[in-house]
């Protein structure tokens, strides 16, 4: 019976036995002699035989077994001090080996794909079944690709355990391939690798600045790009940094004439119960005292950091505590998506006809297609009600407009918000917003603020289009200026942004003149997540290293 695939070295020395589990192919070597691996003469003097087993490539849907006759061999070389030898197709097998090469390097490859659970699940489907164990072990004995020196690269961080340990991806841009994986993101790191691969001509990164240190330590002669997207979000962080602060005094501004003050649309959230408004009361008297400490130990000089773990706050919220001229109160919430809202034109107009039974109108709606509960509809008709309840509670519109905070109906977005809409060209907004944007410019400041930002994001949107400044002395000219009036921007987060741009000025103009980002590390970190997941996070930093460089 002839097989349908070759096997090195051997030929088929019977009919193929069939097992209940397996089959089992008889095979011979072709070679009628060896030689003496330490001498290296031929012989053909046969001393003895005996089987090896290993398991090899299925047939058909069966698990399929070698059983190869290994002859052992005399050396008659009388200066030898090897007596018998054995001959095996070192092709095909590894000494002592209980499965072929190939079958090891496909059981490999399942296991780069899937991981070592997931790849001995589907071995055993496939036929050739090996424990998660074996698979990963398998994995790491892989070889590592001679793969061409890199000259442009990206480099990005990742975590290793979020909050906690991070490493760094290192990105060939040229092959869209990863390089390596570091274990941490720290400048001697980066650098000494960079000192490892002299080749490397271009770094792009993300404006991290122990990533451009490390580069100027490791590769000073490389160019640094900083990443265009990176730029944007920070000139957006910037904003939204200054709006903390600034945003109760912005929220004082008139409205425009001709602005509407209420969307024709539902624009709050439904009435919460006296439960909840008390939590949040508590809530807010608590970070009150909080933003109280943060800015008495700002004032005495303390730093930031510091300041951040005596009191066990992230860095981000002690500057926004830091920088706020009032406390960033949490705004009231929008109105978000509700069950009730295709029903609210219904339920208003019954209400107007003196329909204030909570449970006949939910009964009424329900028939229409409501699918939710009644307690919506006791909230939606408690806000306006207008006669007392048999109860003889009081109506709870009154309670509920004395609760609303002052000049609700003039509020601004929140600061994130605002910060995206002030960063947008004009041409991009939408009556609404645009009448936002026009509120919040009646501030010099802000009307400051909205320019430069604006200004910086056209400067690098038309290099990211592939529309780059014409040469590097329009490119300079255009960052330094716009460097220089933000500088002198009174808004200090902005100033801030503009220091920190002018520190990184050589990596800045690159962002503006060179097509290349580091958004394709960013590409790989997700797929770097996605086999972290694989390996239910008990993937140490070799395996990983070896799924993504070896799975590219």
């Amino acid at each position: 019976m002839n097989i349908p695939y070759a096997i090195p070295e051997c030929r088929v020395a019977h009919l193929v036995e069939r097992h209940h589990d397996h089959l089992v192919v008889p095979v011979r070597l072709d070679a009628a002699t060896g030689c003496c691996p330490e001498c290296g003469h031929a012989s053909r003097s046969v001393h003895s035989r005996y089987h090896r087993q290993p398991a090899d490539l299925p047939l058909s849907t069966s698990q399929t077994k070698l059983r190869i006759e290994v002859r052992r061999f005399y050396c008659l070389n009388p200066t030898c001090r090897r007596r018998i030898f054995a001959k095996t197709p070192t092709d095909l097998l590894a000494p002592h080996a209980r499965r072929t090469r190939r079958l090891g390097e496909a059981q490999a490859r399942v296991g780069l794909a899937c991981g070592g659970a997931g790849g001995a699940r589907l071995l055993a489907h496939l036929h050739m079944p090996a424990s998660r164990a074996t698979v990963l072990r398998l994995v790491t004995r892989m070889p590592m690709p001679d793969t061409p020196a890199p000259i442009r690269v990206g480099i990005d961080d990742w975590a290793i355990r979020k909050g906690s340990r991070y490493g760094t991806i290192v990105v060939d841009l040229d092959r869209h391939r990863v390089v390596d994986l570091l274990p941490d993101r720290t400048a001697p790191t980066v650098a000494g690798w960079l000192e490892r691969h002299s080749s490397v001509a271009l770094v792009a990164w993300d404006r991290s600045t122990e990533y451009a240190r490390g580069a100027s330590l490791g590769a000073p002669q490389a160019q640094q790009v900083a990443d265009r997207w990176h730029l944007l979000t920070n000139m957006r962080q910037a904003v939204e940094r200054w709006l903390h602060g600034a945003h109760a005094r912005l929220r004082s501004l008139p409205l425009l004439p001709g602005s509407t003050v209420r969307p024709a649309r539902r624009n709050r959230a439904f009435a919460r119960s006296t439960t909840e408004l008390e939590a949040a009361a508590q809530s807010r008297m608590r970070w009150q005292v909080v933003y109280d400490e943060v800015r008495h130990r700002h004032a005495a000089g303390k730093p930031l950091l510091a300041i951040a773990r005596a009191l066990g706050l992230a860095r981000a919220t002690v500057r926004k505590y830091a920088s706020a001229e009032t406390f960033p109160a949490r705004l009231p919430h929008g109105a978000g998506p509700s069950l009730l809202d295709p029903h609210v034109a219904y339920l208003a107009g019954r209400i107007d006809e003196g329909s204030e039974n909570a449970m006949a109108l939910w009964r009424e709606i329900r028939e229409q297609g409501y699918p939710g509960t009644s307690r919506q509809v006791h909230r939606f008709v408690a806000e306006r009600r207008t006669r007392p309840v048999r109860s003889g509670r009081k109506p709870r519109s009154a309670k509920a407009s004395a609760s609303e905070p002052p000049g609700s109906e003039t509020l601004l977005p929140p600061a994130r918000q605002l910060a995206w809409l002030l960063v947008q060209p004009t041409s991009v907004l939408n009556e609404s917003e645009a009448a936002v944007v026009s509120r919040v410019e009646q501030d010099d400041t802000a009307r400051a603020v909205t320019g430069l930002a604006r200004r910086f994001t056209a400067l690098v949107r038309a290099a990211g289009k592939g529309n780059p400044v014409a040469d590097d002395r329009d490119a300079a000219a255009d960052i330094e200026a716009w460097i220089t009036k933000a500088r002198t921007c009174e808004a200090p987060a902005i100033a801030t942004f503009a220091s920190g741009l002018e520190a990184d000025i050589a990596a800045v103009r690159a962002a503006l003149m060179e097509p290349w980002s580091s958004g394709q590390a960013e590409g790989q970190v997700n797929r770097l997540k996605l086999i972290k997941r694989q390996c239910y996070g008990r993937a140490g930093l070799n395996l990983l290293k070896r799924r993504m460089v070896l799975a590219a």
